[in-house]
């Protein structure tokens, strides 16, 4: 599947507010986002999570990432939504952010390494058992995928076909992590369903 930066989801530079506009409106917005991403985050097993991502979801971000870095030239937005437009998934897609939430140095000496590979573990299973699977968002794998260890973000993307939508609309799915070292299996909400669809429909 073919994504353009220029599709409408994408952002531009006059969807960011400035600072000082955004620190006005941002309680709001970020009780706006927190809400939607209670409905696209899900938790697999103990320490992994993946959310889901759309265009309110990456202009949070962006957001947020100036407001904390003091980005203020549009060149230093606009490297921002360089990067991360490419999270902003177009009809037929799904785009998502894999966290795995280790909290000591020892947790993450045990498993960061165990876990390489996991950005290609994350799967869709779909109600009649067909399987969309992940891989890494390229404009980030370089940095992230390693063959010695893993980071502990990655950037998914999941390529759908019109039949396997219709399937999902039809009987929902779940979210499986098939790596050898992290089996873990969620059934997705029809509030997940319902935020999936919503991304992968025009």
């Amino acid at each position: 599947m073919t994504t353009t930066m220029s599709h409408p989801r994408k952002l531009t530079l006059a969807d960011i507010l400035d600072v000082r506009a955004y620190e006005r409106n941002r309680a709001e917005f970020r009780r706006q986002i927190i809400a939607l991403k209670q409905r696209r985050r899900l938790n697999l097993g103990t320490f992994v999570s993946v959310v889901f991502e759309n265009r309110d979801t990456v202009r949070s971000q962006i957001q947020e990432m100036a407001r904390v870095e003091h980005l203020s030239t549009d060149e230093d937005i606009q490297v921002e939504i360089d990067t991360y437009n490419s999270m902003i998934p177009v009809p037929g897609q799904l785009c998502a952010t894999l966290f795995i939430e280790l909290t000591s140095d020892d947790a993450m000496r045990e498993w960061l390494p165990r876990l390489v590979g996991i950005e290609s573990s994350i799967v869709v299973r779909l109600a009649d058992g067909s399987e969309v699977r992940s891989f890494p968002e390229a404009r980030h794998a370089e940095q992230l995928t390693r063959p010695d260890t893993t980071s502990a973000v990655h950037y998914l993307q999941f390529a759908f076909t019109p039949e396997q939508i219709d399937t999902l609309a039809g009987g929902g799915a779940s979210l499986v992590c098939d790596h050898p070292y992290y089996l873990e299996e969620i059934a997705l909400s029809s509030a997940n369903v319902e935020e999936l669809l919503s991304d992968l429909r025009d």
